[in-house]
């Protein structure tokens, strides 16, 4: 039961932004997007993901690997679309 609860958090933190990446993409317009949210995600994937890399734990690199990406693609079209 606690894998389960830990593979749902990680699925839901992991992709927590991309109601945000679909609604930029949709609109084509980042103005009331703030920056700081993906880049403060982004930093707080990188020390997640060196700390999985610490401890040799797949599923926290794994994890995090993926929100940084899903963090930087986001900082990204935030940044395009404004």
């Amino acid at each position: 039961m606690k894998n389960i609860i830990g593979y749902a958090a990680a699925l839901f933190t992991t992709f927590s932004l991309l109601p945000q990446i679909i609604r930029i993409w949709k609109l084509k317009e980042a103005r009331d997007i703030s920056l700081f949210m993906p880049l403060m995600l982004s930093v707080g994937a990188i020390l997640w993901l060196v700390y999985g890399i610490m401890l040799a734990e797949v599923p926290i690199i794994a994890a995090n690997a993926v929100s940084l990406l899903v963090a930087l693609i986001t900082l990204f079209i935030t940044i395009k679309y404004r």
